[in-house]
């Protein structure tokens, strides 16, 4: 056995220290290598250092380029050029949409249109999935295991990495106790760890459900601010009460909590497009400015919860058509959606008509 990290490890090691402001070096298969760092976490000192080793450009989505009119030959990437009088707050502006209706004339912008793309490409998904804006600070280098050496920086082969980033990551059960609830004395808490390193989610039994019939299920994606602080944005804390309610009154069901706020972006960015919102924007538009799409979750992990509990079939509380066809795509066969319309007020029907006319929604 090594005590050396497998790429999977360095992953998680990578994410951290994109979160932090440290470079990370990925490299390429043809010999090319980059070093990247987070436009979201960037210093102004390590800026400057890293220009300082080859002609960085911004990595950006083709959803922000196409706000901010800049071309993406790449398909979903768009590589723009640092002017050479470019500092920490242009890297800001380009990448973090919080400004753009009170400056938004930003370009003209250039684009890289020749070479190869996939370590912009990586360097974005490793955004992603650390939570931080999708948006990358990418220097090509040619000695990428000696840079990584010499300054201490994790090292990751990039196409192993996208990959591992796409890839539904492996859950293991950690531990499962007793949980008498409301709704229910006899509840049950399992909690799931994945191998990747990422958040920890969680499945709760109402009841004893029957492994051998269809069991009544709510996929939940986590919602801090619906609900623990009871906001009036969102029909998810409505939702959360509303299904483990009816489980309740059935008298068993499997809550599956996902650690997928903000339909996957995570909660600071989920509060960028609330302030998006605030500007005029309809959810779909603010994840679209951020660099987002419209939905970032990974529901396999539902799927994969189910299974391991035991689980076959279910009957899905969810207006969510998606839920529906990913479950049966996975091996669980969804015998029955049971709708769930709860929580509309003044303050979230424009959300939710949005959610009904562009991700198509059953509201």
């Amino acid at each position: 056995m090594t005590l050396q990290p497998n790429t999977l490890e360095l992953m998680a090691r990578a994410r951290a220290d994109l979160r932090m402001g440290l470079g990370v070096v990925l490299l390429g298969t043809d010999g090319s290598d980059a070093l990247i760092f987070s436009t979201e976490s960037l210093s102004a000192e390590r800026l400057a250092t890293a220009r300082k080793l080859g002609d960085a450009v911004i990595a950006l989505t083709a959803r922000r380029a196409e706000t901010l009119k800049a071309r993406a030959y790449d398909d979903d990437v768009a590589r723009v050029t640092l002017p050479s009088d470019a500092g920490l707050d242009w890297v800001t502006a380009l990448a973090d949409p919080a400004d753009d209706l009170s400056t938004p004339m930003k370009g003209p912008f250039r684009t890289l249109r020749d070479g190869p793309a996939d370590l912009h490409r990586a360097a974005i998904r490793l955004c992603k999935t650390a939570r931080l804006l999708p948006a990358a600070l990418v220097v090509p280098i040619s000695n990428g295991a000696d840079l990584a050496r010499n300054a201490g920086l994790t090292l990751l082969p990039a196409t192993e990495a996208i990959q591992l980033t796409h890839a539904a990551s492996p859950l293991n059960d950690v531990i499962h106790a007793r949980l008498p609830m409301e709704v229910s004395e006899a509840g049950r808490l399992h909690v799931f760890r994945p191998e990747n390193g990422g958040e920890e989610h969680y499945a709760i039994e109402v009841g004893q459900p029957d492994r051998d019939a269809p069991v009544l299920t709510r996929l939940h994606s986590a919602c801090f601010t619906g609900d623990v602080m009871g906001s009036l944005k969102c029909d998810c804390g409505p939702q959360l009460r509303g299904a483990l309610a009816q489980m309740g009154a059935e008298g068993n069901g499997v809550l599956l909590y996902l650690n997928q706020e903000g339909r996957g972006i995570g909660l600071a960015n989920k509060m960028r497009a609330y302030s998006l919102q605030d500007q005029g924007f309809d959810t779909v538009e603010a994840n679209h400015r951020l660099g987002f799409e419209d939905d970032e979750r990974d529901f396999r992990i539902g799927a994969s919860l189910l299974k391991r509990l035991g689980f076959s079939q279910a009957r899905l509380l969810t207006n969510n058509p998606r839920k529906v066809a990913m479950l049966d795509r996975h091996g669980i066969e969804v015998i029955e959606r049971v709708a769930l319309k709860v929580g509309r007020g003044a303050h979230n029907s424009a959300y939710l008509d949005t959610k009904a006319a562009k991700s198509g929604h059953l509201l």
